[in-house]
């Protein structure tokens, strides 16, 4: 039996089992103080006997496997829990093999076993929402070095020449300050879900403009079979088809492929909100993979 854990910024989700239609158990626990909040995502650990866990977490996180610091929480805007060993903290109340990695990087594990990216070589997932996040699977193996992608950080031209701050800490004008969901809110003055008509338009075509620059460059560097854009800013009505214009628009035919050609390998996220903590299943099942093959 696996265990699945998904820390995020308002609540923690664990789960037990091996997949979507086989949770034996599953908790929801609001993210506090990490003390209390780890302690009670222990306590229901321990009410199981489970061989594997895997850790999908907000951060950034320190994933490099030879640092004295992996597993932890790093320079997060989440006040008190920058420095918490979410590894040590919760490996040691189970005792057995423990994967870690992004939130974003589990939800595009789950994504691409058992949703959206189904039967997809290589499965891209993006996450618009608070900020920008990606990830890369290719044959079920998250893609990245010692320090997970950072897709919204590069800069952008701001909305095509127009004058535009933007509202990340660190860059300001990067696609995370343009096109994230604080973003919209400090251009439009409320939130993006609650945008109506004119307003709506133009915030759809602003995404488009910047999500289907990103998009591109995925295509270019990764070439994934499928593109699944999550979170909540692409549920905004039309965005889809927005940037699917936006990215074959962009690449002019230069990629021949009949689904980006078409926009097809654009793709909503099937699983919901389970993508993380089903990921943290996988992560847990890879984990348990390799301490055997160790």
């Amino acid at each position: 039996m696996l265990a699945g854990v998904e820390p995020g910024g308002t609540k923690v989700v664990a789960a037990i089992g091996r997949g979507p239609g086989d949770l034996v158990a599953r908790t929801v626990v609001p993210t506090t103080e990490p003390g209390p909040t780890l302690d009670a995502v222990a306590d229901f650990l321990r009410g199981h006997r489970v061989d594997a866990l895997g850790l999908a977490s907000f951060g950034p996180l320190d994933l490099d496997p030879a640092s004295d610091g992996y597993g932890r929480i790093t320079w997060t805007p989440k006040r008190g829990w920058e420095g918490t060993d979410l590894l040590g903290r919760l490996g040691s109340a189970v005792g057995v093999p423990v994967g870690v990695d992004t939130d974003v990087a589990g939800a595009a594990l789950a994504e691409q076993r058992w949703g959206a990216g189904a039967g997809a070589r290589t499965t891209t997932y993006v996450t618009v929402g608070t900020g920008v996040g990606g990830a890369t699977v290719e044959a079920g193996r998250v893609l990245h070095g010692r320090m997970r992608p950072e897709p919204g950080a590069p800069r952008r031209r701001a909305d095509a020449g127009r004058r535009a701050p933007g509202v990340c800490r660190f860059h300001g004008g990067c696609l995370e300050g343009l096109a994230s969901g604080p973003a919209l809110h400090a251009r439009f003055g409320r939130p993006g879900q609650d945008l109506r008509g004119a307003d709506l338009a133009r915030a759809v075509g602003l995404e488009a403009w910047y999500l289907g620059r990103l998009a591109r460059t995925l295509v270019y560097l990764h070439s994934p079979d499928r593109l699944v854009l999550g979170g909540g800013v692409p549920k905004a009505p039309g965005l889809l088809a927005a940037v699917r214009r936006a990215v074959t628009d962009g690449l002019a035919g230069a990629i021949g492929l009949p689904e980006v050609v078409d926009g097809s390998f654009l793709v909503t996220p099937a699983l919901g909100d389970d993508a993380g903590v089903l990921g943290g299943l996988l992560l847990a099942e890879a984990a348990l993979r390799d301490a055997a093959a160790s």
